[in-house]
This record gives C-alpha cells, sequence and structure tokens, in this order.
C-alpha cells in the first residue's frame, strides 16, 4: 500500500532526527520507555467497537490514534490490529459535511481526527482528508463584509455546530490539522482543492495577541507583563484581566494559549523576524515553566505542556531565550518533568479538571503526544 510521503510529519517537528548527542541519549531512553508504557495504557482503555471513551467526541479516539502512530517503534503502515479498527472507526463517523463529529463541536473533532488520518501516512485515508479539510475551510468565519475582517471573529474558527464567536484554541487545531494535511493535495491528483484564507487567520491571530504594534483592537496593551503574548479569543482572556496604572483593564496573556498562538504563526509561515514571533517568543522566555501552565497555574496543564513541545520543535527553538539572558533546555527540563508525572499503570491525570484534564485517556494522550515531539526534536 502507497503511503502518503514522510514529509508531511517533517512541518510537524517529527521528522527523522540525527542521532541524539550523548547528553540525550540517556533522556531519549527514558522518553522511550514512558512513550511505550503511556500507549500501551491507551490501548488498554479502547472499547470493543473500536473507538475511545465517549463515542459522542471522536477527539478521544483520534488523539489516542496519533499517539499510537507517532510512537518511534511503531512501522509505517504496518500497524497493530488495534490501531487499524480505531481509524475504521474514526472513518465511519465521517458525515456528509466531510465532518468528523457525533455530538457538536464539529471543528475540534474534525480537526483532531484530520491529524490523526494525515499521521497514519496512508493513501487509503485521503479522501477522508480530503472532505475533512473542506469542513474546517468552510468554518472559517468571515460574517461582515466579505474579505473585509471588519469583525473580531473574522479569520478564526470556532467550535463549529453554530458558534457565538471564534476562538484561538480551535483556530489552532485546525491550522495544525490543515497545515500538515497540505501535502496530500499539493501534487494535484485531487484536482483543485479549496485552502484557508490565510491572510484573514493571520488578522484573526494578530487580534488574538497582546501587542499594539499589529493588533487593532482597542484592548490590546503593550503592558510588560502581557506583550507578546496571546488570550482565548480578540476580546476574552481566560486568565481574566488586571488594571493598568493608567485605569484601563488589560487582557492577562496566558502559557498554553501563547504557545498555541506560536504555533500558529509557525505555520502562517511568518518569518522567525516578524515582531508577533519575536513578541510571543520574549513572553514565552520571561514566563518560563515546566511547572504550571503561567497565567493558569494548573489549569489545562497538559494542554500546555503538549502545545508547549509542538510549538517549539516547529519553530525550531533549540533554547528559549529567557529573561536573564540564559537559553532554557526547553526539551529536558519538559522531558523530566513529565517522566515525574507519570503513574504506576502508564498514565497522567491532571488533579484538576478544568477542560477534562481528571480524564486519564485524554491526558496521557497529550503527554504521549509531547514526550513523542521531544524524542523526534531532539538534535
Amino acid at each position: 500500500m502507497k503511503l502518503i510521503p514522510a514529509l508531511v510529519l517533517f512541518s510537524s517537528g517529527l521528522a527523522f532526527a540525527a542521532p541524539a548527542s550523548n547528553r540525550y541519549e540517556s533522556l531519549r531512553q527514558e522518553i522511550r520507555q514512558a512513550i511505550a508504557r503511556g500507549n500501551a495504557y491507551i490501548q488498554s482503555q479502547q472499547k470493543p467497537e473500536g473507538n475511545w471513551d465517549d463515542p459522542g467526541l471522536p477527539a478521544f479516539t483520534a488523539l489516542a490514534l496519533t499517539a499510537a502512530t507517532r510512537d518511534a517503534a511503531v512501522k509505517d503502515g504496518s500497524y497493530p490490529e488495534y490501531i487499524e479498527k480505531g481509524y475504521q472507526w474514526l472513518i465511519a463517523q465521517q458525515k456528509e459535511d466531510g465532518g468528523i463529529y457525533n455530538r457538536g463541536l464539529s471543528v475540534y473533532n474534525t480537526a483532531t481526527s484530520l491529524t490523526a488520518l494525515v499521521s497514519a501516512r496512508k493513501e487509503a485515508y485521503e479522501p477522508a482528508i480530503i472532505k475533512a479539510r473542506k469542513h474546517l475551510i468552510i468554518n472559517q468565519w468571515d460574517i461582515g463584509e466579505k474579505g473585509k475582517t471588519d469583525n473580531p471573529n473574522d479569520g478564526g474558527i470556532g467550535y463549529g455546530s453554530k458558534p457565538t464567536h471564534t476562538d484561538l484554541s480551535n483556530t489552532y487545531f485546525a491550522i495544525e490539522a490543515l497545515a500538515l494535511s497540505k501535502k496530500v493535495i499539493e501534487d494535484g491528483k485531487h484536482g483543485d482543492q479549496p485552502d484557508l484564507d490565510w491572510e484573514a487567520a493571520i488578522t484573526f491571530l494578530s487580534r488574538c495577541q497582546n501587542l499594539k504594534q499589529t493588533n487593532d483592537q482597542p484592548w490590546a496593551s503593550d503592558d510588560p507583563k502581557n506583550k507578546g503574548g496571546f488570550i482565548y479569543n480578540a476580546f476574552e482572556s481566560k486568565a481574566g484581566q488586571e488594571k493598568l496604572p493608567d485605569g484601563s483593564d488589560s487582557q492577562r496573556s496566558y502559557g498554553s494559549i501563547s504557545y498555541a498562538g506560536l504555533l500558529s504563526l509557525v505555520y502562517a509561515k511568518l518569518s522567525p523576524e516578524d515582531p508577533r514571533v519575536i513578541g510571543v517568543k520574549e513572553w514565552l522566555g520571561k514566563n518560563y515553566t515546566v511547572d504550571e501552565n503561567p497565567g493558569m497555574k494548573d489549569q489545562g496543564l497538559y494542554y500546555y505542556y503538549q502545545a508547549m513541545a509542538k510549538a517549539l520543535s516547529v519553530a525550531n527553538v533549540s533554547g528559549l531565550r529567557l529573561e536573564n539572558g540564559t537559553d532554557a533546555d526547553w526539551r529536558k527540563d519538559l522531558g523530566e518533568k513529565l517522566l515525574s508525572l507519570q503513574k504506576a499503570d502508564g498514565s497522567w491525570v491532571n488533579a484538576n479538571g478544568r477542560w477534562m484534564e481528571s480524564n486519564p485517556l485524554l491526558v496521557t494522550a497529550y503527554t504521549v503526544l509531547a514526550l513523542e515531539q521531544i524524542d523526534s526534536s531532539i538534535p
């Protein structure tokens, strides 16, 4: 069976890497053992029908499959039976509109499912990939005058299913899935295919960033505590607000969504010299930690970890520059932190249940994906 080119994964930082330097070799071996134990736990949680967890949310199955297929120990195209069964269940959930969902949240479920289908690297899945791409693209907002991005939501993507707004989290998942699946349509064998309005998407991303130079929204602030970081959407931060000395309100930047913002900017092909990329890297350096989700403490902690690993590897950041001028070895810091948190049964879980992180299946998939990203990006 012909496989989707391995270059599909190169853009995600999941290409075959050069041999690890001596300083990472021990860490790499520990990470691979933790991945194996994590994926064994995930396999043990599969339902008889082939899905994982709640069948109303195919994202659980998609994340489990992506974690399984990105394991360096798994051979391309020769997957164990449980993985093949999982993919057959996932594809069977695809609707006429191209979405892969069962109980709303069509964008989130479709984006994670599209990423899983691409991770399988199988030509047989290309028709489902093409349809899923179209579903995400048609959910990009343009609700004012066409092409004018005259509404703060324009250019972004929401949950789907009649959302009231767009947000950076869903936009990031969709951008990632569309960027990773781009190789499937580039050779033209599927004919002319639509694409995201990337200029509008960049406008939306800019409107979610605390950077007055590129954000045209009235709340945008260059307050030193928040400058360069991202918020949830073009008008609200999940980390809340704070008063500035002049009496105005500043939207607080926070860690998980700022890494999602960095990853989105890179996939939107902004250069490392772009002020938006420079700004978010500076904020992330000032707020660097693997002990909490900056601005949110333990809320969304494992979402933070997977976004961090993906963003820094895709942005080709070897050492994240800190406020004191030194470079953080994020691979070592994050890898060792995640290893220390693994449970005896191979799982991970967050004591704080916000955003479903009390669910060990979800959190274990997030963590395995983060560890796989570290493993594949080791120089």
